[in-house]
């Protein structure tokens, strides 16, 4: 290769890694708004039912909990991967190109390798896990135990229930504790 497709190769990755890091960066924060998000719908929703003792308006919460944790963990994984392709492809690929393979990009595997990783990404996965699943569950326990139940508020629970647990699993797998 010539200088000039070295600098122009360079400036490629240069402005395509400013382009996923953008998009990175616009994920995780519609990413951590979206904790704040269920949080509220929690405690709206919690209100809601206690003021008008009403318990079928339980029935929301596990429904958006489900939303937004499904909406959460895309992102999450999106985030995740932007981050291995800057490690695994892009980051080579512009090392090749200035003959620095081992440098570039560094903070990319750096940040990764700090000895409390595994510790804040097992906290992380309660984290969510309580906020998407166990907080809408003890909705559905609480629904189950208070309200009267017809067939249709029954199905929509069991349902939600099912959804729950499927999410559960999700975040789990997702959940990236290893390096």
């Amino acid at each position: 290769m010539n200088t000039l497709e070295d600098v122009t190769g360079s400036r490629l990755l240069l402005a395509e890694y400013d382009r996923v890091k953008e998009e990175q960066k616009a994920r995780i924060g519609f990413r951590d708004n979206l904790l704040y998000v269920t949080l509220a719908a929690m405690a709206t929703t919690l209100i809601g039912a206690s003021q008008t003792h009403e318990a079928i308006l339980l029935l929301i919460l596990p429904a958006a909990a489900c939303v937004l944790g499904w909406t959460y963990l895309v992102n999450d994984e999106k985030i995740s991967a932007i981050g291995r392709y800057v490690r695994t492809d892009l980051g080579p690929r512009l090392g090749r190109l200035v003959g620095d393979q081992e440098r570039v990009f560094e903070w990319e595997t750096t940040h990764r390798l700090d000895a409390r990783r595994k510790q804040r990404k097992i906290l992380q996965c309660a984290i969510d896990l309580a906020t998407f699943c166990a907080a809408p569950l003890a909705a559905l326990v609480a629904f189950w135990l208070h309200a009267p139940t017809g067939p249709l508020s029954l199905t929509i629970s069991i349902v939600e229930a099912l959804a729950l647990a499927l999410l559960g699993v999700q975040i789990t797998l997702y959940a990236e504790i290893e390096p």
